[in-house]
């Protein structure tokens, strides 16, 4: 509800006075004017859009490795309560509640600090640099957070095409904002990313001409825009339009997929500087959270990973490059997942980490527009091209080529198994499962069948309750 809202609005922002920046009393409203009426107050406001997406109730945990995955089976904890309601889908424990209505509101918090930028005067139609760079990541970050939302608290709009949506905010004001169908707010997702791309587009041209515009990894940049569509686009069911931003991604962002001698470490608490598209900065409170859940083994807390998560990698007999990559055997025997820790500070050796390595979370990355790309093929009819797209992904992982006689579904299967090893720590593969509405396996080996009590988070009452 917007009275969350206003009471979170306060929250992890990384700009100067923030208190008085986001106070939208009358008085309030006037400095938040202030501020934002010079580029360096927008600078500093955009900054703080970023950092508080990286705060462990949002992308710091819950939507990475935490809360996502484990609903996804890839994490258990013993004793856990959170881990254990999180694992059987009981959105109504009162720790889940709790859980979910802090992602909830501390969300529309920061899309009201987006729509701030957004709302002031010198962004708020802007086409010329360096204005339009700020308008554009603004409406991505707008879109990215609605959509986010959208696809865990609502049904999934290819198996509901009248699904209930959410509201989409568009003002930084007092006034809540409406319910929406699911396939309205799809249409304002998608027409803030082509706005944004559109904006975006000639960015190169400004690289390095101020401080904002360098480390554009960690902004949401014209190719990071594209990925998000294509994203978005293959969610909503819109084939041909998400295949198609996801060869553009490939075929302009200059990036490549990692080999053997580079992956392990790639993500550890970095952005890969190959293979990311985009990252939230993170020099200290991203490894304290990872190091305390998953390099510590500390009972009923730590997340450890599910029991045969090596059966996952060691299918079809190859070496997948990633088994020893993501996960380490401590001294003690514990396995750990290492994907995300950043060892060198881990060891105590931070001098050595490569100079090129930014410090961060990984939030979108090349091989997701590999998966789209071969997804899109072979469901479009175009098994030959599938293949080969989905050949490039596994032989750079250290798995065998496919050959043979393959049929749509069998491409399909082949891409969703490897989306599992891949996406380990993420926060994508329980999306995966809901697009495509399959049943889960749990750790015990059960199969729960797709379901609306499985896959939608129940928005909070809170929500409800200030409405009134």
């Amino acid at each position: 509800s917007l009275y969350i809202i206003i009471c979170t609005l306060s929250l992890g922002m990384a700009v100067a006075a923030c208190s008085d920046y986001l106070d939208i009393t009358p008085d309030g409203q006037s400095k938040r004017s202030d501020q934002l009426s010079t580029q360096k107050g927008i600078e500093d406001a955009m900054y703080g859009v970023y950092a508080q997406l990286r705060v462990p109730s949002l992308y710091g945990r819950e939507l990475s490795y935490s809360a996502l995955d484990v609903m996804a089976q890839y994490f258990q904890s013993f004793g856990n309560t959170k881990v254990n309601a999180l694992l059987q889908y009981n959105y109504q424990h009162s720790t889940l509640r709790t859980l979910f209505e802090t992602v909830w509101t501390n969300m529309y918090a920061n899309i009201s600090n987006a729509n701030s930028v957004l709302n002031s005067p010198l962004v708020e139609n802007a086409t010329e640099y360096p204005y339009k760079i700020y308008r554009g990541e603004a409406l991505a970050l707008r879109a990215m957070m609605h959509f986010d939302l959208l696809r865990l608290f609502t049904r999934q709009i290819t198996v509901t095409p009248d699904a209930d949506g959410i509201p989409y905010a568009t003002e930084f004001s007092l006034n809540t904002p409406d319910f929406q169908k699911a396939a309205q707010v799809y249409d304002h997702i998608v027409s803030d990313l082509t706005t944004a791309e559109q904006l975006l587009a000639d960015e190169a041209d400004y690289e390095g001409l101020s401080p904002y515009m360098t480390m554009r990894q960690t902004h949401l940049n014209v190719h990071a825009v594209r990925a998000l569509l294509a994203r978005v686009l293959l969610t909503r069911g819109d084939r041909d339009g998400a295949l198609r931003y996801a060869q553009l991604v490939k075929d302009q962002s200059g990036l490549q997929l990692l080999g053997r001698n580079d992956l392990e470490g790639a993500y550890a608490g970095i952005l890969s500087p190959r293979e990311t598209l985009f990252g939230l900065y993170s020099a200290t409170d991203f490894y304290e959270t990872v190091y305390q859940d998953l390099w510590l083994s500390t009972s009923c807390y730590s997340l450890n990973p599910a029991d045969g998560y090596q059966s996952v990698y060691e299918q079809g007999g190859a070496t997948d490059y990633r088994l020893t990559a993501f996960y380490e055997t401590q001294m003690t025997g514990t396995v750990r997942f290492v994907k995300l820790l950043d060892k060198f500070k881990a060891e105590g050796r931070e001098s050595a980490r490569p100079a090129d390595a930014v410090p961060g979370i990984n939030m979108i990355r090349l091989p997701e527009m590999y998966y789209i790309e071969a997804e899109c093929r072979a469901l479009n009819g175009d098994v030959e091209g599938a293949r080969s797209v989905l050949n490039a992904m596994l032989t750079a992982r250290g798995r065998d080529a496919l050959t043979g006689q393959l049929t749509s579904a069998a491409i399909v299967a082949e891409i969703n198994s490897d989306r599992q090893r891949e996406l380990v720590g993420e926060g994508q593969q329980f999306f995966n499962l809901k697009r495509q509405n399959v049943p889960v396996r749990t750790l015990s080996g059960d199969q729960l069948p797709a379901s609306d009590a499985l896959y939608v988070v129940p928005i909070p009452d809170i929500e409800y309750d200030y409405r009134n």
